[in-house]
């Protein structure tokens, strides 16, 4: 197992829980604690922030019972943390924190090359890497210095922009979160944008008591992890099904269920947050200590371009894979293509996760998908042979 985050600990959970020897490789929640701002919370629904158990001793409301703490939305990131790492204490304590910097073929399975220069031989691989270099950047930005434009995931918090002027790219949840976090830490934040934003669930949480027949279908009739609009949304709770979806129609799905939007929560916290809707950013450039965005008709200068612009999956920006494997891995627009059990092109490798989403359907973006994708791939793998050979050299 390559990765330690939701996904990685829900499949290594179950795995091990079915008798299969595994070894998990990589730091817990890793992607969460370092590339998330302090203070986040999470866009899903408590009932749908599950990794891997939703009901049981290790579920979430067992971890909120342990702490004493009011199952509540939304979930702070810092909680959701914890709880990724009470998961892994109880049901992981092995992992092996080490990371992975090489998967090569070798006879039987694969090699994995350590960072440390140490190597493991395994039967199966699963790769869990969620997010990590997947990171969409603009053209526009290309070669940019890193003081001036950053994307979302590079922060850990954002102390260090107190005083000073800055711009948010994105009307999703990363760039809406992300102004509101600026704004609380002391920043001038304008969110360019280039249409208006989105609000998830936002009549309801502001008490707007004016229903139209479609407002109470989609508030009222939601699926269980709200992810998509209604009734689309209930598609996307199988991902076994979207999986036998033409290639055509789940693209389709995944269009129209992880579009731009934000949790209706943060709306009230945008106040003194500009926001410059309908914009199109034409040209980028340093001007000194400064950088100067020009978009059609005008132009503005700010301290700092903070990009709230999402990620695109691309398995060869991972850096992980010898060029052979990554030539014989079967991609669509950079992405695996997966068959059952999560397989990939070559038998034995396995991707779950944000990886996943062209070929199961958008769940597979949230913790929501981790019950499924765990219980899918253990029964794919018990019943083709258990286990990791644990030669090492």
């Amino acid at each position: 197992m390559i990765g330690a985050g939701p996904f990685g600990l829900a499949v290594a959970s179950a795995l091990k829980a079915a008798g299969i020897e595994t070894l998990a490789l990589g730091g817990a929640m890793s992607f969460w604690r370092d590339h998330m701002p302090r203070g986040m919370r999470l866009r899903s629904p408590w009932h749908a922030t599950y990794i891997g158990h939703t009901k049981g001793a290790l579920s979430l409301d067992s971890y909120a019972a342990f702490l004493g703490i009011s199952p509540r939305e939304p979930l702070l990131l810092e909680n959701f943390v914890d709880y990724g790492l009470w998961i892994q204490a109880q049901t992981v304590a092995d992992l092996d924190t080490r990371w992975v910097s090489r998967v090569e073929t070798a006879k039987g399975g694969f090699r994995l090359a350590l960072a440390d220069g140490d190597a493991v031989h395994a039967r199966r691989v699963v790769v869990a890497t969620g997010l990590m270099n997947q990171q969409m950047i603009p053209a526009v930005f290309n070669g940019l210095p890193a003081e001036l434009v950053s994307h979302a995931s590079e922060h850990a918090g954002y102390e260090a922009f107190r005083g000073k002027r800055v711009a948010v790219i994105g009307r999703g949840q990363s760039a809406c979160e992300s102004a509101v976090l600026l704004k609380r830490s002391g920043a001038d934040v304008e969110l360019v944008c280039r249409g208006d934003i989105h609000w998830l669930g936002y009549r309801t949480l502001s008490g707007n008591k004016s229903w139209s027949l479609r407002d109470f279908a989609s508030e009222r009739l939601a699926s269980p992890s709200r992810v998509g609009p209604f009734p689309l949304s209930w598609l996307v709770e199988a991902p076994g099904f979207v999986h036998r979806f033409p290639e055509a129609a789940r693209d389709g799905l995944n269009l129209r269920s992880l579009g731009a939007g934000a949790s209706g929560w943060l709306k009230p916290d945008f106040d003194g947050i500009k926001v410059n809707a309908g914009s199109r950013i034409v040209g980028a450039a340093a001007k000194g200590h400064a950088i100067e965005l020009r978009f059609e008709k005008d132009a503005a200068t700010f301290d700092h371009v903070l990009l709230g612009t999402g990620y695109q999956i691309d398995v060869a920006r991972l850096g992980l894979f010898a060029p052979d494997v990554l030539a014989a891995i079967a991609r669509r627009e950079g992405a695996p293509v997966l068959s059952a059990g999560f397989e990939s092109s070559i038998p034995g490798l396995h991707f779950v996760g944000a990886s996943a989403v062209g070929s199961f359907g958008p769940l597979m973006r949230f913790t929501a998908g981790t019950p499924y994708a765990a219980r899918n791939v253990t029964r794919f793998v018990k019943a083709r042979g258990k286990g990791y050979a644990a030669a090492r050299n």
